[in-house]
């Protein structure tokens, strides 16, 4: 049986390193992404089961990618979970527009918490 696949999309490769541990510990396959353009090709390149999604990133932010991201066949029922500092009503509403699963604020949970998070998405 293949593993679950989580893309990771996140300018910060200190954030990205953190949280691809933590998905590897946890026995899924991590794809990485350092801007959204990266990360919309990635997302139709592989189908992964679930996108973690940062909003603020160079090139390319998180709501750009999820907007060509869902224009795609498979693109328009992948699991995405937002994860970001952004906490204005303004981008969680966008966050919920474009279909995500989980809006998380990264300084409210632990790289396992997370990590749970993103499993119960891929569930949906």
């Amino acid at each position: 049986m293949q593993k679950p696949t989580v893309l990771i999309v996140e300018d910060d490769k200190n954030i990205q390193a953190m949280y691809a541990d933590a998905f590897t510990l946890a026995g899924i396959q991590v794809l990485t992404a350092k801007n959204g353009s990266e990360g919309v090709n990635l997302a139709l390149l592989h189908h992964p089961n679930a996108i973690l999604m940062d909003i603020m990133m160079p090139e390319m932010n998180g709501h750009e990618a999820m907007s060509i991201i869902r224009r795609d066949a498979w693109g328009k029922h992948a699991n995405v979970v937002y994860l970001t500092n952004m906490t204005d009503p303004e981008n969680i509403v966008h966050a919920v527009e474009q279909g995500t699963e989980e809006y998380i604020i990264k300084a409210n949970l632990t790289p396992k918490e997370v990590v749970n998070q993103v499993r119960m998405a891929m569930r949906a």
